[in-house]
């Protein structure tokens, strides 16, 4: 199984993000580059916080995704609620797991924060293998996610 070189990963996403404040740029490049990192990620990207307690798809790289899913759904909406990282191995045994793919075997799902700390959504990276992600990813992830939105980039 392939792992993720994060330094890499960082020091790629910094250089390409380097002076873009568009939210939407810098989702588009983050799932692209998270998604070709490593053969775990079958889906990687962003669903965007519009309001009203809905996340609604934004950039990403694989299958489709949901469209819209509430704060009150899911793995994604359980990261969006809470503001903390969920990190699921098993889906089957996830009690409100939305299967937008029915290969999703594992996710990892991120809240993302703007440079005033406002949630703009989450990341989210499903995998086709149970047991997919460890600390280590949402550590390294979450912070990459911190340089980009509200470090080092904008």
């Amino acid at each position: 199984m392939t792992q993720v070189d994060y330094d890499a990963l960082s020091q790629r996403l910094l250089a390409l993000c380097a002076g873009e404040s568009d939210e939407i740029a810098l989702m588009a490049s983050f799932a692209c580059e998270v998604y070709h990192a490593d053969e775990r990620f079958d889906w990687a990207g962003f669903y965007r916080n519009v309001g009203g307690d809905i996340l609604k798809i934004g950039p990403y790289q694989g299958g489709h995704g949901c469209l819209v899913i509430p704060f009150s759904r899911g793995v994604c909406g359980a990261a969006a609620r809470s503001g903390e990282a969920q990190l699921i191995d098993d889906v089957a045994v996830f009690d409100d797991h939305i299967a937008c793919a029915s290969t999703t075997r594992s996710e990892l799902v991120l809240p993302v924060f703007n440079q005033q700390k406002r949630l703009i959504g989450v990341f989210d990276i499903d995998s086709d293998q149970p047991h997919a992600f460890g600390a280590e990813d949402a550590d390294q992830l979450a912070d990459i996610l911190r340089q980009v939105f509200y470090g080092a980039c904008p």
